[in-house]
């Protein structure tokens, strides 16, 4: 299955990309996506580990337990914070 995966802010700075397509076995969830991301070593291990980070899929915030479907966009970004 095909996913259009997009990282925000400073995870797309760190791992110098800002979105790809990623190819899985189905069915995978959020959670085993980030395994799978991770497997590339640094700096993916280190950014994607953190347990701050946010999760959306289809543009809707999701847990690390949603399952995730063929065509599905994810993206990845870490905590809001304003002042």
């Amino acid at each position: 299955m095909r996913l259009q995966v997009k990282y925000f802010a400073r995870l797309r700075e760190q791992l110098g990309c800002a979105a790809e397509v990623v190819e899985v076995a189905a069915p995978l969830s959020v959670a085993a996506l980030l395994e799978n991301l991770q497997q590339r070593g640094e700096p993916w291990q280190s950014q994607l580990y953190d347990a701050t980070l946010m999760v959306a899929v289809n543009q809707c915030m999701a847990t690390r337990a949603q399952v995730l479907g063929d065509g599905d966009e994810v993206a990845f970004f870490p905590p809001v914070t304003g002042g």
